[in-house]
């Protein structure tokens, strides 16, 4: 009995590895020729995973980013208040950029120890198509072939990436609530409705999220390429990527950012208002400075 070939199958469209499904403009970067930006991301991304496909890896993003959130704004107010006391009044005015700049430093050094297991799961998942799809699959996974290292091995490039982010974020906002209460809002801060108030924390977040994007958009770029790839390092992965390489996505990831912030700062402040926690309002020049500097007889 003569055996047959089997009949040869019609050549078809190369099939393309899965995508990186996320919609979050850093890890496009994964494949810059295949994501061109950030509109072509979606497209690229619904074309072959669906919608599911945009959700991928949400559950680390949720956990991880809800734990930083925590720690990142728990610990500034902490911060912020041991910080003036340490200054005194005086000098807690005069050296303000520099209090909110040292109190979000401190507090997102502690939120990204946080962060970092969920990040590096979140890349996992949506950057090495077929490791895995949820961080149940991820995480003891990745204890496995690392151990611990390979949760914590991103922590340094997101110290880089998030300490710049996020002193940006709360100094820009603090002098940015300050700026549009003197020279922008009709009236002083006590006499504007809640609503009023929570306007200008809303345009202030925005303003500040424009400039976080851009001071961290660097460090996350390396980020996003160390935590997919074993053995590399920092260094390695910056002098690949080059100076050109690290700003690519930087429209899409202002858009992203800045509006994400924005959101942030107004939940964050919306909270306050329904819970009745205090609110300072932006920090004026004490009484005996302005004496001292002869504002006052």
């Amino acid at each position: 009995m003569v055996s047959r070939a089997p009949a040869a199958t019609p050549p078809g469209p190369r099939a393309h590895p899965v995508a990186p499904a996320s919609w979050q403009p850093p890890l496009w970067k994964v494949d810059p020729q295949k994501y061109k930006g950030i509109f072509n991301g979606f497209s690229v991304t619904l074309k072959e995973d669906g919608v599911r496909g945009l959700a991928k890896g949400w559950a680390p993003t949720f956990i991880g980013y809800s734990m930083q959130g925590l720690c990142k704004f728990g610990f500034y107010e902490v911060f912020k208040v041991l910080y003036s006391n340490m200054l005194g009044e005086e000098n807690a005015y005069l050296w303000r950029t520099s209090l909110y700049l040292a109190a979000s430093a401190s507090a997102e050094f502690f939120a990204d120890i946080a962060l970092a297991p969920m990040e590096a799961a979140k890349v996992r998942i949506q950057t090495q198509p077929g490791y895995a799809n949820t961080l149940r699959d991820a995480a003891p996974k990745m204890y496995k072939e690392e151990g611990i290292k390979a949760f914590y091995k991103g922590v340094a490039p997101l110290w880089m990436r998030q300490i710049p982010y996020t002193m940006m974020k709360f100094a820009c906002f603090e002098r940015t609530v300050e700026a549009l209460y003197k020279f922008v809002v009709p009236k002083p801060r006590s006499e504007c409705s809640k609503p009023e108030q929570l306007v200008v924390t809303f345009v202030a977040g925005y303003i500040a999220g424009v400039f976080c994007a851009i001071v961290s958009h660097p460090a996350d770029s390396v980020v996003s390429v160390l935590n997919k790839e074993k053995g590399s390092s920092a260094s390695l992965v910056l002098q690949r990527l080059g100076f050109r390489g690290v700003w690519k996505g930087l429209f899409a990831r202002i858009i992203m950012i800045g509006t994400l912030t924005a959101l942030q700062w107004f939940i964050y402040d919306s909270v306050k208002v329904y819970f009745r926690l205090p609110r300072p309002p932006p920090p004026e020049m004490p009484e005996s400075l302005k004496k001292k500097l002869g504002y006052t007889e």
